[in-house]
């Protein structure tokens, strides 16, 4: 294995926690990484506006990947080195499937467009949703009235985990990967991109177009479904401790939990050792 030349981490679950903040020893260990000369990235399903304050807390040089990769972009010079959006066709259908008389109140329906947040109305998952983000949501009635552009992506939130997963297994037997990108980030999202977007397809555009490595050059931190494919491509794949079982199983490395700063002892035991 070749000396990791970058590391690309989660936010949620991962660096961030219940206090929606990096905590100081996570951060620790990211500078004295950056101090051996490793290039540090964020790979996120949050909006790019979301996680750009996490971009800034790590002091990254790199593009920031936001929307599971569908939205990569420079924040030192606002240049958007992708944006793969989701057909508004297939965003159409999925809407219709979501307002669904049994599902339609039981369902907060989300859809992006140029990295603003656009729901029907305002409930309280989308409440929830709108504070921990820290972005407006604006509520607009009839989503379809959005569908003359494509959009970069449509979640659904419920608090009903249970649903959220019969919805996504539904919905994988209704579409083929090649149609739509469908994953989890965590419980209670179920989002879908463009069907070439997810983690792993970014991070190999940033560390071997922009910077010229190999996959082995790579470590990579995440801890739900949606962090399967970054922690497939790269050298080496750490899974944080609460992590799905699947995840783990992807990994070579399982981590303490985000409670526990395991990004930090995973950064110590492969990096800083």
């Amino acid at each position: 294995m070749k000396d990791i030349r970058l590391l690309v981490m989660d936010l949620d679950g991962t660096v961030v926690g219940h206090s929606n903040q990096i905590e100081a020893k996570v951060l620790q260990a990211i500078q004295a990484a950056q101090e051996r000369g490793i290039q540090v990235a964020i790979a996120t399903g949050r909006m790019y506006q979301s996680a750009l304050r996490f971009h800034q807390a790590i002091a990254s040089t790199l593009p920031l990947m936001a929307y599971q990769g569908a939205w990569i972009q420079d924040p030192q010079t606002n240049e958007v080195h992708r944006h793969w959006t989701l057909s508004r066709e297939y965003a159409h259908e999925l809407l219709d499937f979501f307002e669904q008389p049994e599902l339609r109140d039981r369902l907060s329906i989300h859809f992006y467009i140029n990295d603003q947040l656009y729901v029907r109305e305002m409930l309280e998952e989308t409440e929830r949703y709108v504070e921990r983000s820290s972005v407006a949501a604006h509520a607009v009635g009839d989503l379809r009235q959005l569908l003359t552009v494509d959009p970069t992506k449509v979640l659904v939130q419920s608090s009903d985990v249970d649903l959220i997963d019969q919805l996504w297994q539904l919905l994988k037997k209704r579409y083929a990967p090649t149609d739509i990108y469908l994953t989890k980030s965590v419980d209670i999202f179920l989002e879908a991109t463009n069907p070439q977007v997810n983690k792993g397809t970014a991070v190999r555009y940033i560390a071997e177009e922009l910077l010229g490595l190999e996959a082995d050059q790579v470590m990579t931190i995440g801890d739900n479904l949606n962090d399967l494919e970054m922690l497939e491509y790269a050298g080496i794949g750490v899974a944080m401790g609460d992590a799905p079982e699947a995840v783990k199983r992807m990994a070579q490395w399982v981590a303490p939990s985000v409670e526990a700063s395991g990004a930090a002892v995973a950064i110590e035991k492969f990096l800083l050792t």
